[in-house]
């Protein structure tokens, strides 16, 4: 589709002269210095084409305008509003291009009357009055009926602006409409207003009125609309950052510095949960004017009581924050920064710095109270005071040893990095204060649960293609919910067989790792390397991009944007639990099932280990904890027989169950037998050594049958070559294994027999 040519980002109206006020020492220069001549006007038109302030055509044929709202320019999405919103291709297929088109939509629907709608019930004024008055009949038959009174005679004057063809309302020179709109942005000049509303091309409506500001204001504003054209990263449409304008004008300020970041951000009230992005526009105002006037890095925000991460490059939602507020003695606050600094720049999570400053600030409370003055007044007995103070409040919760093990490690980087000598060397905690918590099984989710979540049919109720894939991503592939977020756009490698392997970044351990996938996962990764493609075709750096305020495709899928939608995909699966209850899940917990199934399905604890990716085996052990119920559920089915061939019954319900269950754990552990297992009690001896097929401990199973033969064949074998040569001891040794291993067999053939014999029937 071609456009009309149009200055490529927007062109200028009228220049304004900028005044010295007080500000911040060389802020008015630097905003002189780095405001572009383009962007320096009252009045800035955008080009419908911009990459930041245009966006797509209109759907309706030959509307050239950006589309704003269902597909549509605001203009036809408010004649597709006056129709009652009918299907959006038909509409789109038979409107109009042409600008103006309201001007029939918009007449009163008495005949011949072309007075706006100001009056309710698609009558002007003077005709809803008349309807009022005599009752409030029907509107259609009153409208068919002569009841309304003729149109006014001599008619009154059209509207002043040259496309509508209304009356004008009283003695005003433009119609219901018309007034409206000029008095909305703010009564200009009447003739300046109707220039304004010609049609001189599509970008005219994209436009962002600075004339109500301050000048020092005015070139604020022009700073913030060029820093966000040149970095590209979300969207500004200007009718919203006309409002914006509008509103900031209404206040006593001449500069985003004159009040504080909470007050921009109280100014716009929310009328929803996603709001209309005023809030938004005024708080990244007011950091990138604050960011030009002082700077950013450590030098500007190490002094502050908040930390802003963004400014330190350490959060890239730029809403992360670290508050030492609530320490109240500088001495400690001081120490806890520099902790708090060490911490980030070694590497560590934001989040997991800012817990530990809350450790620390609950620390300083406590001592507070306490008339610690000092870093030396801090020793062994006023620790011991905190520790019971933590029981009382945390009874060996998560949080108490959370805020102790934190507690700890500040002294500890204290005493290492000699940030302040004075503290005792009393002052620590030993590996006893800290609460003993029992292990926990892994929150691995029930079978009948999986059975619903991984039903294709319910796959399919995703509305979107990505929030699919991610949820395959982690049914299979048991990687944590940050890692699938931020998987490169070529994230799927192969082996000299071919076989697909998915790189990811490990975000816990901060490394890269593989785990293998299924062929029908790789081409569900590739249909979403198509999708990617087609919006963003050049070089996408990630398999899952952000779908809004996000132009160049480098930010991923927020985590919580994917929670929010796997609650309402649940719901409308209907997944329920063994009580009927609807489930809600969290992404977790599908890597627990996954290490769950794999070690119930004996993969080797080793090989868990490394498609979870855990760092030490201790972590995979977690899972294998499941692993004696499976293996015990196989140890009950099958028949154990002596070395007389007579049945060993083992009840798994009776009161010696788990104390059989131990020892025969013990024994495959300590007298591991290449045909059976040893019952002997691990306190007694064995009185006949090696010869276990003697023994009347010895157990076995018709899963060894294969060995118990060939056994069998050898012992003949050397009981022949012993009588030829007249070893008569060897001999009769030997007969007694060989007889031993007959019965065992003919026992242990009968009990395969008779069970072929039952699966036949």
């Amino acid at each position: 589709m071609s456009f009309p040519d149009v200055t490529p980002c927007h062109r200028t109206v009228r220049a304004r002269g900028v005044e010295t006020t007080t500000r911040p020492a060389g802020l008015l220069e630097k905003l002189v210095a780095a405001v572009r001549p383009e962007f320096r006007a009252e009045i800035l038109i955008f080009d419908p084409r911009d990459p930041v302030f245009g966006a797509p055509p209109c759907a309706v044929s030959g509307c050239l305008r950006p589309m704003r709202a269902r597909q549509l320019c605001w203009g036809h999405h408010t004649r597709w509003r006056a129709q009652g919103q009918p299907d959006l291709i038909d509409f789109a297929r038979s409107s109009s291009p042409q600008w103006g088109g309201h001007r029939r939509l918009s007449a009163c629907l008495v005949a011949d009357c072309r007075a706006g709608r100001g009056g309710g019930r698609g009558m002007c004024r003077r005709h809803a009055t008349q309807w009022k008055r005599e009752g409030c009949p029907d509107t259609e038959a009153w409208l068919r009926s002569s009841a309304p009174t003729p149109p006014l005679s001599p008619p009154p004057r059209t509207c002043l602006i040259g496309y509508c063809d209304l009356w004008a309302r009283g003695d005003g020179p433009l119609c219901d409409s018309h007034q409206d709109r000029w008095r909305n942005a703010g009564r200009p000049d009447l003739d300046e207003y109707a220039a304004s509303c010609e049609d001189p091309g599509p970008g005219t409506t994209e436009r962002i009125d600075l004339r109500p500001l301050p000048p020092h204001l005015c070139l604020e504003v022009q700073y913030v609309l060029q820093s966000r054209r040149d970095e590209a990263q979300a969207r500004i449409i200007p009718a919203t950052a006309h409002r914006v304008v509008r509103l900031v004008a209404r206040q006593a300020v001449t500069s985003f510095l004159d009040e504080p970041d909470d007050f921009w951000r109280r100014l716009c009230p929310r009328k929803n949960t996603t709001g209309d992005g005023r809030t938004a526009f005024l708080l990244d105002a007011h950091r990138r004017i604050e960011e030009l006037a002082y700077g950013r890095g450590w030098d500007v925000e190490y002094p502050r009581p908040t930390w802003r991460l963004r400014n330190l490059g350490a959060d890239q939602h730029n809403r992360a924050s670290i508050s030492f507020a609530r320490i109240p003695q500088p001495w400690l606050t001081d120490l806890t920064k520099r902790w708090a600094r060490w911490r980030l720049t070694i590497g560590q999570s934001s989040g997991y710095v800012a817990s530990g400053v809350n450790a620390v600030a609950r620390f300083a409370r406590f001592i507070a109270t306490a008339g610690i003055d000092a870093l030396a007044n801090v020793d062994r007995a006023l620790l011991e005071r905190y520790l019971a103070d933590l029981h009382a409040q945390f009874a060996n919760r998560r949080n108490h040893a959370n805020h102790l093990g934190a507690l700890a490690g500040f002294l500890t980087a204290i005493r290492q990095h000699h940030w302040d000598d004075t503290l005792p060397a009393t002052a620590m905690f030993f590996s006893e204060d800290y609460p003993r918590r029992s292990p926990l099984l892994p929150r691995a989710l029930a079978e009948h649960i999986m059975v619903q979540v991984e039903n294709p049919a319910n796959l399919d109720r995703w509305d979107n293609p990505a929030y699919r894939l991610i949820s395959l991503i982690l049914m299979r592939c048991g990687v944590r919910i940050s890692s699938a977020l931020r998987l490169p756009f070529d994230c799927v490698i192969t082996d000299a067989d071919n076989a697909g392997y998915l790189r990811y970044h490990n975000t816990k351990m901060k490394r890269e790792a593989l785990v293998p996938i299924d062929d029908e996962l790789w081409q569900e990764i590739r249909n979403e390397q198509q999708r990617v493609l087609a919006r963003w075709p050049s070089s996408p750096p990630l398999l899952l991009p952000r779908p809004s305020k996000n132009l160049d495709g480098a930010q991923p899928i927020r985590s919580d944007t994917y929670r929010q939608a796997l609650h309402r995909w649940l719901q409308r699966c209907d997944v329920r639990d063994e009580h009927g209850r609807l489930v809600r899940l969290t992404p977790h917990q599908w890597r627990h099932t996954v290490g769950t199934r794999l070690i119930n399905r004996d993969v080797p604890q080793e090989i868990v280990r490394r498609i979870l990716d855990h760092d030490s085996a201790e972590m995979t052990a977690h899972y294998a904890r499941l692993h004696d119920t499976t293996v015990r559920r196989h140890w009950e089915r099958a028949r154990k027989v002596n070395i007389t061939g007579d049945t060993v019954a083992l009840d798994p319900d009776g009161p010696l169950a788990e104390a059989s269950w131990a020892k025969q754990r013990l024994s495959h552990a300590t007298q591991a037998l290449p045909n059976g297992y040893c019952g002997l009690p691990s306190v007694r001896s064995c009185p006949h050594a090696n010869s276990c097929l003697t023994c009347p401990m010895f157990l076995t199973s018709a899963e060894l049958l294969p060995q118990h033969r060939q056994h069998h064949r050898h012992t003949l074998r050397i009981i022949s070559a012993a009588e030829a040569s007249g070893q008569t001891r060897m001999a009769e040794m030997n007969r007694q294994v060989a007889n031993n291993l007959e019965k065992i067999i003919t026992a242990l053939e009968a009990d395969e027999d008779q069970q072929r014999a039952t699966d036949a029937r």
